[in-house]
This record gives structure tokens, C-alpha cells and sequence, in this order.
């Protein structure tokens, strides 16, 4: 005999549980409506009563047995009890399905090599004009002087010629030491575009073959983004659709860094991107690192995040 599926979805089970309300309600109101009609007819009672006398003085330790609201007490106990225990199997019963996401149409984008425009810069102002060659004048011969001969002085030296001895030099003090070398650049670690096993959404590891687990990694990646991306309103209330792209690093931890939009199409759609990636981080959704030679590596990954109204 196989499993009975008892799942029942939280508004069937709120309506069932309105039903009983209303169900329990209706009871109270119509029994005490039929208590109450026999409690005005008292004379009626008391004839009735001296009539047929109680021979038991438990039985008649009412002043009116016909209407003792405890003649029914086990009846209404019963009606509980089952109430109670239909109550709790509801309650048991109650599941709360998530809400399935296709994302068939949207892991086309991810195929496709995606364009990351560059970001815009001012243009340089054009170079100022060459200047305009010298002109140069020819000067007439009148004008060109000749040189003078330098006037010649004899410096030579005889036997009884007096030489000033110049005054000896004290010994300089040693040249400082040489400064010591900077210190060498940290290194860091280069970030790839390309490797031979890219990055992956974590959630996938028992599968076989790579590209099983990349298949199944990008559509649990879609999924959870969106699962938890919010259309803004102001785009729309504007009609504003299209694709962002979000740039990060996938580290060899599985932690995702330096994210950051390079294609937005406005009204808001860039930063609710980047808010759904930056969940990642926050709620331990470590990525599967890339491997380039079988060893973690870092590597660049973009997102394609298409708004589309519906």
C-alpha cells in the first residue's frame, strides 16, 4: 500500500478552517434558539413537570429537565474531539509550495558571448597649431663685422718664479649609505576571462559529466535570481524593458567580488541587479571556482539579467 499525499496547499487550508468557523457558529446560534423557545414556554414546563413527576431525585434536580443544555454535553464533546482532530491533520497537512520559475527562455543569454560597451569618455581637445616656421633675413655684408683676434698672454714660467702652494684639503667626511630598495609590489593573482572549467552556481556536484553540471548550474543560478529580483517601479510605470549585464570575480573561495553593472538600461534596473548578486555572498551561496590546470583560479563571469514586462 503506498504513501498517502496528505499536502494541501495554505488556502485551501484557510478556507477549510473558515468553514468550520462558520460551521461551529451556525450550531451555537441555532441551539441557542431552540433553548431559548423552550425556556418561554414555563408554564407549559411546569404542567409537564407535575404531570410526570421525576422518580429520581437525580433525574429531577433540575427545576425544568427539558431544557438542560447538558443533556447533549457528550455529543458536543464528541463534536469537538473530531473538530480538534480534523484541525490538527489540516495543520499537519499544510504545504507551502515554492513558486516555480521557468527559465527556459533565458538560458539562450547565457550562450551567446555578450558585448560589454566600453565606458564612455570625454575626447580629448584637438593639439594646438604648429607654430609658423622663422623667417629668416639676410644681412647685408656691410653689416657683418670682423672678429677680433683675442689678445695673446704669456704664462710661462721660470726657475725664479714664486709658486703659492694652495692650502691642503681636510679629508671629506664617507658619503651616506645608499637608501634601501622600496619594497617589491604585493603580487596579485591574475583574473581570467577564459578557463579550461568555468566557474559555477553551486547546487549541482552530484550530477556526472561537466557539462550536465553546467546545464543544471546556470538554471538553478536563473532561478534564484529570479526568484529575488524586484521590478522597480519606476520602470514599470515607464515601460522600460531590456538586458542589464553584471561584471564579477569569481574567487578561488567561491565568493563573488567586485561586481559591478556595465550595461543598464535606467530607471533603477542596474542597482536591483546588482542587489540580487550581492545576495549571493550574504546568504553562503559559495560558487564552484574555475580551474585552469586543475588548480583554482580566479575568473570573470558576466550576468545577463533581462527585464521583460508581462
Amino acid at each position: 500500500m503506498g504513501n498517502v499525499d496528505l499536502s494541501i496547499a495554505g488556502g485551501t487550508v484557510a478556507w477549510m478552517i473558515f468553514g468550520i468557523a462558520v460551521l461551529v457558529t451556525a450550531l451555537i446560534l441555532v441551539m441557542r434558539s431552540i433553548y431559548s423557545k423552550r425556556s418561554q414556554a414555563n408554564e407549559e414546563l411546569a404542567e409537564q413537570f407535575q404531570q410526570n413527576p421525576s422518580k429520581s431525585p437525580l433525574k429531577g434536580r433540575n427545576k425544568y429537565p427539558g431544557v438542560d443544555v447538558f443533556g447533549l454535553s457528550g455529543t458536543f464533546f464528541n463534536l469537538g474531539l473530531a473538530l480538534a482532530v480534523g484541525i490538527t491533520v489540516l495543520a499537519f497537512s499544510w504545504t507551502q509550495f515554492e513558486k516555480v520559475i521557468d527559465v527556459s527562455d533565458y538560458l539562450e543569454d547565457l550562450e551567446e558571448d555578450i558585448e560589454i560597451e566600453p565606458p564612455r569618455t570625454a575626447e580629448p581637445p584637438p593639439p594646438p597649431p604648429p607654430p609658423p616656421p622663422p623667417v629668416i633675413e639676410e644681412v647685408p655684408e656691410e653689416e657683418i663685422l670682423e672678429e677680433e683676434e683675442p689678445e695673446f698672454v704669456d704664462q710661462s714660467i721660470e726657475e725664479e718664479t714664486l709658486v703659492e702652494r694652495p692650502d691642503p684639503v681636510e679629508d671629506a667626511p664617507p658619503p651616506p649609505p645608499p637608501p634601501p630598495p622600496p619594497p617589491p609590489e604585493p603580487k596579485v593573482d591574475e583574473i581570467f576571462k577564459v578557463v579550461e572549467e568555468m566557474p559555477r552556481f553551486p547546487g549541482c556536484e552530484d550530477l556526472g559529466s561537466v557539462a550536465e553540471k553546467k546545464k543544471c548550474a546556470d538554471k538553478k543560478m536563473l532561478e534564484f535570481i529570479y526568484k529575488n529580483i524586484k521590478y522597480p517601479a519606476i520602470a514599470r510605470e515607464n515601460g522600460v524593458e531590456g538586458m542589464v549585464v553584471i561584471t564579477f570575480v569569481v574567487e578561488k573561495d567561491g565568493k563573488v567580488t567586485d561586481a559591478r553593472v556595465v550595461r543598464d538600461i535606467g530607471a533603477q534596473c542596474g542597482q536591483e541587479a546588482l542587489r540580487v548578486v550581492g545576495l549571493m555572498n550574504s546568504k553562503g551561496l559559495n560558487w564552484v571556482p574555475g580551474r585552469q590546470r586543475g588548480r583554482p583560479v580566479r575568473v570573470q563571469f558576466n550576468l545577463p539579467v533581462r527585464f521583460r514586462l508581462e
